[in-house]
């Protein structure tokens, strides 16, 4: 997450979405004021800043919109955005990025255990998955869904015109953050993973137009 009083705007990290390549964008843009919450570089220095501040939810990496009420006076007039990215696509990033980790936490247990549709398929996953659309990041805490640009990762530099505009300027996204798997999410796919990730996806797919090919 980063929110920029100067540029007047405010990026919410939704996982696994390219959201850490946008960060380091940003950051090498940054205003001094800029808040950053993350494992950026600079989100770690400026970690302290947050420090003490009461906020309605957690400050972390992901925060939601919901979550960083409080952080600022307002967030009223400020360009909220997020990236999206193709459901079937985020599973096998998500799965392979699970698989990587060793913290305690149920969902790197079952990617750990479980092979890639077992995975994909078990009622934690589809129920997590049905829980967090899009919308749910740029919600605030009123119940509202408040986003100014949703930017398809796919369709970046098309989708990123109305964030150039308010920046005044392009960002280019370096890779990082990057799994270990192959690039053609199709391949790992039985038709029960595919149509898993389907229903417990179905409001992005329809929203943002995606399709398993």
């Amino acid at each position: 997450m980063i929110l920029s009083t100067g540029r007047k705007y405010v990026f919410i990290h939704a996982p696994k979405t390219g959201g850490t390549a946008m960060a380091l964008a940003l950051e090498d843009r940054a205003m001094k004021d800029d808040i950053m919450l993350g494992d950026t570089p600079k989100a770690l220095k400026r970690r302290r800043r947050v420090q003490g501040i009461e906020t309605r939810g957690r400050l972390w990496k992901h925060s939601t919109l919901a979550d960083i009420e409080g952080l600022v006076p307002s967030l009223e007039g400020l360009f909220a955005f997020t990236l999206v990215r193709n459901p079937w696509d985020r599973m096998v990033s998500y799965y392979h990025w699970l698989r990587d980790q060793d913290f305690d936490h149920p969902a790197v247990a079952l990617a750990r255990q479980m092979d890639f549709n077992d995975f994909a398929c078990s009622a934690h996953t589809q129920s997590s998955m049905r829980a967090s659309p899009a919308r749910h990041y740029m919600t605030d805490a009123r119940g509202q869904e408040r986003c100014d640009l949703y930017i398809r990762l796919e369709h970046l530099q098309d989708d990123g015109a109305p964030l150039w505009d308010h920046l005044g300027f392009t960002l280019t996204l370096p890779q990082a953050n990057q799994s270990r798997r192959e690039a053609d999410h199709r391949q790992y796919y039985t038709d029960d993973a595919r149509a898993a990730v389907a229903e417990a996806c179905a409001e992005d797919i329809e929203r943002f137009g995606y399709s398993f090919d």
